[in-house]
């Protein structure tokens, strides 16, 4: 019996368009889900989506570099501007609060905090920092630059070092509320309470590491972009040292330019999410060392490239990536030997956090191989400095695939709420 060569090719046609389809609903599956929960942001799932890059958001491969590597376009200006209206006002009640979680809960936690100050007229406790562990406690200034806050936050909402003397703590009510607190929340829930108490104390829950901008047309609060994007600065010890950690491994990529890839690979979590398939073809929740290395080098990454890792130790499961990409580091591996003592070497892990924070902030790529609050703040820190290639892993089907095909939602359909506050 003859074959008809046009059969043929139309089969393969179908299949290939039932593989691209899957996967293409694989990603926008990423995107639509979000989870509902309460305060453990690692269970949402990625807002991937394989989409074309628009309005040049990504320029050109660079030419005269080893890889795939992208420019970075320019760095945006904060669109905010403060009214007469949202200037700071006096007044005799103090919101306090503090900062948990680590660095990307911070970014969260203080705008809340801020946003709920202005509203109710209150002046603002600079907060302590609490780790997991019952006992973990740092001041703002181990790790923040108080005076950045305090100046850039002036003309919005008074911030005190430390609750008065007189204030007892028997008289501030704690007031739970939702990220991404509005104003019509706060007149409606919180500010009978603070009228009743006189000072309140806030914690901040998560019912979502939704960070895409709101509907079209809604106007974001400026005092809220000012919060989030310029009121935390590391302070000048800790961030000399995420300078010198950046350089090195800047020195260890010559061969591409000085170019490196954070990416948020934690084994522990990693382990207890199980990385499990989610029904989609090619879409999982997190990605693991060996399918990390495997999608980096079929978007064209070679062997000489320069990896940096936020698993604090080095763990066995990570000799694959070791393996294919032997320049892949933890931060015990860059940090110079004078400063392990302080910042590796204690049970408190907050320094680390913020290293990895503002390293993968910096990184000529990210790739968030777990999906979560970290993921969703950083890219908005790299929105903010111009550097969009966000690389959100899938399982590629064939030997190769272009790196703008993997670029984060985030950035590729510009839906962050970081384009709401800058342009």
């Amino acid at each position: 019996m003859g074959v008809d060569l046009r059969q043929v090719v139309a089969g393969i046609l179908t299949i290939t368009m039932f593989v691209m389809l899957g996967q293409m609903l694989h990603r926008d599956y990423f995107d639509a889900v979000q989870e509902k929960v309460q305060g453990d942001a690692h269970d949402i799932e990625f807002h991937g989506s394989k989409v074309a890059v628009e309005d040049g958001l990504v320029r050109a491969f660079e030419a005269g570099t080893k890889g795939p590597w992208m420019e970075d376009s320019h760095e945006l200006k904060p669109c905010w501007s403060i009214s007469q209206s949202d200037e700071a006002v006096s007044s005799k009640g103090y919101v306090t609060f503090s900062l948990t979680n680590g660095p990307e809960y911070h970014v969260s936690q203080i705008t809340d905090a801020v946003m709920v100050a202005k509203h109710l007229g209150a002046t603002l406790v600079l907060p302590d920092i609490r780790g997991s562990k019952p006992g973990d406690e740092m001041k703002f200034e181990d790790i923040y630059d108080v005076d950045k806050l305090i100046k850039t936050l002036e003309s919005v909402v008074k911030v005190v070092r430390k609750l008065p003397s007189h204030v007892s703590l028997r008289d501030i009510a704690i007031v739970k509320v939702p990220t991404r607190v509005a104003e019509d929340y706060i007149k409606e829930h919180i500010d009978p309470i603070f009228k009743s108490k006189g000072n309140i104390r806030v914690t901040t829950y998560f019912p979502s590491v939704n960070l895409r901008k709101s509907s079209q047309g809604a106007e974001t609060d400026p005092v809220s972009c000012l919060a989030m994007f310029g009121s935390l600065e590391l302070q000048p010890a800790v961030n000399e040292l995420v300078e010198s950690m950046i350089q090195r491994l800047k020195t260890h990529s010559k061969k591409s330019g000085g170019r490196f890839i954070a990416i948020d690979l934690r084994v522990e979590i990693l382990e207890k999410k199980n990385c499990h398939e989610t029904g989609a073809v090619g879409s999982k929740t997190c990605y693991n060392a060996q399918e990390i290395a495997l999608f980096l080098r079929k978007l064209g990454f070679d062997s000489d490239t320069t990896i940096y890792l936020t698993q604090p130790r080095w763990e066995s499961s990570l000799n694959i990536l070791k393996d294919i990409f032997p320049k892949t580091y933890t931060k015990e591996a860059i940090m110079p030997s004078d400063k392990k003592t302080k910042y590796l070497e204690l049970e408190n892990s907050e320094y680390e956090n913020v290293i990895d924070f503002y390293i993968s902030s910096r990184s000529d790529v990210f790739v968030p191989a777990i999906p979560g609050l970290f993921y969703a703040n950083t890219v908005g820190k790299r929105i903010a400095l111009g550097k969009p290639q966000v690389l959100v892993p899938a399982e590629i089907s064939g030997t190769s695939g272009l790196p703008a095909n993997y670029i984060s939602p985030y950035i590729s359909k510009k839906n962050h709420l970081a384009y709401s506050c800058f342009c």
